[in-house]
């Protein structure tokens, strides 16, 4: 299986390399005909061990992935610490360096919105679902959710909502991955996808969960170091004075004082609350942060792994807010970084890149490019590993196979899976080329906060839950937040080109996630069959369950 799945990513690779570079946009590229960035040696080596280092974790970690509980979780051999920073590195993506930074850097203190609500989650995950999703899952979020429900509704349903955020979330990181190279290398934004895609399918299809949660604790521990070297050279410049920083950047921005109020990224009531909502309650619904939970061996690690990654992704947070307002004054307004129109050099994602060349020279420049693609190369294996499992796990064992389907038959079905969903996230990144990777990021926090965080919660907590109820809720969820996302802005106006939007606003959760937990409680409510109430009767087994831990398979609900 290991050979012939060798050989299809061999062959996808090459194929996919040359359709990049037989295009004429590459063509050109190669050729010297269009304009590109001078080659930085520093930052091409630095990028080049980066890649071999992780492509050495990958080889180390395929030898040990020897089964089903490897490939998910790693064997549940993760300490707190480590899987701590593991969260935070998936959590210091490319949406929350080069996004929010980008944010700040256009939108001033609006751009906080986004750091802040990413942030609030955090509380939700340690002190009400940690512990009792460590207790009560073994892979998967759905494993949790069908413990006392019936197995292929909510599966097929868990699924779906896990592969909409996942694609969602995989477009920002292979947009910024795009960005960044075209900076660096000067080649074309497609074929720069089209390496990161392969290099994510290799990630995930040979190394497993042990060898992207070592890529994460890395890229973790290089991008905090990057980040405030960075924000200390930004602070020393304006001597160490927060107010001067400030006050620079409203002297040479062109919204002047604006900046330093609300309201000049998000401009209305609705769209603000919906944002808030879905960045603070999509947390606790992210696939691949809650597969995490089952990498460590009992709950103590679990809520110990989240003690540690809120305490790192906050500080991260900070020092993207220096790194914004900084680059406000020493990149904006320098021309070195600017092209003709006056636009930032690779777009408004780059302005943390820019500032590293503008603070650093072009060694530091080098190490955060790196660092950056780092970033971006780790946050989709998890991804795409997340995905995979829904598809492997979830879809085909537990409800096409009914749980008769071998370790290897499932391994070898969520390996595939990988390879389509790379296939995908470089389709989806090279048309979503435009959008702000932070915003990216926010849709895919409103599908997640609308779809699998009511159904995780309420299985959890509420005992009058069946199955006819988070059926009803988490479809009316998703399908609201999904049909609303494709109506809004974004997708309607600036990818199909209509005119006008349906939806006028960008952000759906103020919609879609009330209807999901009105659907959930109704569907609930009226469901009087024996299912229902056998699954209602279910609960009190189910909370001693999730204070001593149990394995899923012996969940007392299998229909």
């Amino acid at each position: 299986m290991m050979k012939s799945l060798s050989k299809l990513t061999a062959g996808l690779f090459a194929g996919l390399f040359a359709l990049g570079l037989s295009s004429p946009v590459v063509a050109d590229a190669l050729s010297g005909a269009m304009p590109k960035q001078g080659l930085n040696l520093t930052a091409i080596t630095m990028f080049v061990i980066f890649v071999a280092a992780t492509l050495g974790i990958t080889y180390w970690a395929s030898s040990r992935t020897k089964t089903r509980s490897d490939f998910y979780s790693a064997g549940g051999g993760i300490t707190g610490v480590q899987n701590g920073l593991a969260i935070a590195g998936d959590y210091m993506s490319a949406a929350s360096f080069l996004g929010i930074s980008a944010l700040v850097f256009t939108s001033g203190f609006d751009g906080l919105i986004y750091s802040i609500g990413f942030l609030v989650g955090w509380p939700i995950m340690l002190f009400l679902m940690a512990e009792r999703l460590r207790n009560l899952g073994k892979y998967t979020f759905a494993d949790v959710a069908a413990y006392r429900l019936e197995q292929k509704p909510i599966r097929t349903l868990a699924a779906f909502g896990s592969l909409a955020t996942v694609l969602l979330y995989l477009i920002a990181q292979m947009v910024g991955a795009g960005q960044l190279i075209e900076v660096l290398f000067g080649l074309s934004y497609s074929t720069a996808v089209i390496l990161v895609g392969v290099l994510m399918i290799l990630y995930v299809t040979f190394g497993g969960m042990l060898a992207t949660t070592w890529v994460q604790i890395i890229k973790a521990v290089l991008l905090l170091f990057g980040a405030s070297a960075m924000a200390f050279m930004v602070l020393a410049h304006f001597h160490f004075n927060v107010a001067e920083m400030f006050s620079s950047a409203v002297s040479v921005h062109s919204k002047g004082a604006a900046i330093m109020a609300p309201g000049t990224l998000v401009k209305d009531p609705f769209s603000a609350v919906s944002l808030g909502l879905a960045l603070m309650f999509g947390t606790a619904g992210l696939p691949h942060i809650l597969m995490r939970f089952f990498t460590v061996k009992d709950a103590r690690q679990a809520r110990k792994s989240v003690f540690v990654a809120t305490g790192f992704i906050g500080y991260f947070y900070i020092l993207t807010f220096i790194i914004g307002f900084g680059a406000i004054v020493l990149v904006g307004t320098n021309p070195a970084f600017l092209a003709a129109d006056g636009s930032l050099l690779g777009g408004k994602n780059m302005a943390a890149v820019h500032l590293a060349h503008a603070t650093g020279g072009d060694l530091f420049f080098g190490f955060i490019s790196a660092v950056a693609f780092a970033t971006i190369l780790a946050v989709v294996s998890g991804l795409a590993l997340a995905g995979a499992t829904a598809v492997g796990h979830d879809l085909y064992a537990n409800v096409l196979r009914k749980g008769k389907a071998s370790e290897k038959e499932e391994i070898r079905v969520s390996k595939l899976a990988s390879l389509v969903l790379g296939i995908l996230a470089i389709i989806l990144g090279i048309a979503f080329e435009k959008q702000n990777v932070a915003y990216m990021v926010g849709l895919a926090f409103a599908i997640a906060a609308s779809t699998n965080f009511p159904i995780i919660i309420l299985s959890i907590y509420w005992k009058k839950l069946t199955t006819t109820g988070a059926v009803l809720g988490g479809m009316l969820g998703l399908m609201t937040a999904v049909g609303l996302v494709i109506l809004s802005p974004v997708v309607w106006v600036n990818l199909l080109g209509y005119a006008t939007p349906v939806f006028p606003y960008e952000y759906p959760a103020l919609i879609s996630m009330p209807l999901a937990f009105i659907g959930a409680i109704i569907g609930s409510l009226i469901d009087k069959s024996k299912s229902g109430a056998a699954e209602r009767e279910a609960f009190a087994e189910q909370e001693v369950r999730s204070e001593i831990g149990a394995d899923v398979l012996e969940a007392p609900a299998k229909h």
